[in-house]
């Protein structure tokens, strides 16, 4: 399996890091592996909510900095 893919969200505010999630997702195929950088407190909230609406699965989440790793579906 190859690495994950990274984005480094931090520093951008809702709805961006989601935004951005979603556009490096769709260019995947499926089973891929991303890793989210996001340090806007909404990020909590919306990057589950996020997975879950539309399917994808959270593999990981971390803490200092915030991250969530995720599998494409």
């Amino acid at each position: 399996m190859s690495a994950p893919v990274e984005i480094d969200a931090r520093g951008l505010r809702c709805p961006l890091p989601v935004l951005r999630l979603r556009k490096v997702l769709a260019e995947l195929p499926e089973g891929s592996l991303v890793r989210l950088f996001a340090d806007d407190p909404m990020a909590v909230l919306d990057v589950p909510h996020f997975a879950q609406e539309s399917g994808h699965e959270i593999v990981e989440v971390t803490t200092a900095p915030n991250s969530w790793l995720l599998r494409r579906r």
